[in-house]
């Protein structure tokens, strides 16, 4: 029987404090729990309705997942979404490894990406893209939050990232390093581009100057119109389609 201790427990993991603490967050909707079944992430319970559950059974019966039907409003009442008839997982966190990189892959760095509406929306980008790795500055959102979870639309599920002082890692790395910039190298004039690092800055403020000095190539969207910005998220977008267009 769905506990009001369980109910409670997911409900903490709203908040980024006991994520951190239980190391779990919660994945819901039926697209998402699917997607998340099918990765590698190890899943501690499901919570679903009858007819997910009837439908999905043997692929949780395969993963070995310990799953309890729940109503629909139940599954409303903990979650983060306002309508959910399907499912809610409670999932292990990974931990916060590096990871190894090439010269011929295309990584994206995020400095200071605050609104987790972005963060999720650009990992969705990353996964369309066949981009797999991100690395993201210690104040970027937090990866677990449920609202990066919802806009990724499973994607998250597809790319490899960890939290680092990214000045620290992009010197590591010694890879060239591109950042997007109004006032750069306009994107449509290139001709061809090396695989590296493209790194994204925050929302009001843009790439930081630390940063900002380790950037090898500054480049821009040219604009047509009279929009002062770019949202970060929309931003990535045509960069990552340019660079998936020009890189050899």
């Amino acid at each position: 029987m769905f506990s009001k201790n369980t109910a409670k427990f997911i409900k903490s993991l709203h908040q980024k404090k006991y994520r951190i603490e239980s190391g779990m967050f919660f994945v819901e909707g039926e697209k998402s729990v699917i997607e998340v079944l099918d990765s590698d992430f190890t899943i501690e319970s499901i919570f679903g309705t009858n007819t997910f559950l009837a439908h999905y059974d043997p692929l949780i019966q395969t993963k070995g997942v310990v799953a309890e039907e729940v109503s629909q409003k139940q599954l409303e009442s903990i979650g983060h979404y306002q309508s959910n008839n399907s499912a809610l997982a409670v999932v292990k966190m990974k931990g916060n490894e590096p990871f190894e990189v090439s010269d011929k892959e295309l990584i994206l760095a995020l400095d200071e990406v605050r609104d987790p509406g972005n963060l999720g929306t650009i990992i969705r980008i990353a996964d369309w893209y066949g981009i797999r790795k991100l690395v993201f500055s210690p104040h970027t959102a937090d990866f677990y939050n449920p609202k990066v979870i919802q806009s990724s639309m499973g994607s998250f599920t597809r790319v490899s990232f960890f939290y680092s002082d990214l000045s620290q890692v992009l010197e590591q790395w010694k890879l060239p390093i591109y950042g997007a910039f109004l006032g750069g190298e306009s994107v449509h004039e290139l001709e061809v581009i090396q695989p590296g690092v493209l790194v994204m800055g925050n929302e009001s403020n843009g790439i930081s100057p630390q940063i900002e000095k380790l950037v090898n190539r500054k480049l821009t969207i040219p604009s047509f119109g009279d929009a002062e910005s770019l949202n970060v998220a929309i931003a990535t977008a045509v960069l990552c389609d340019n660079f998936k267009r020009l890189m050899n």
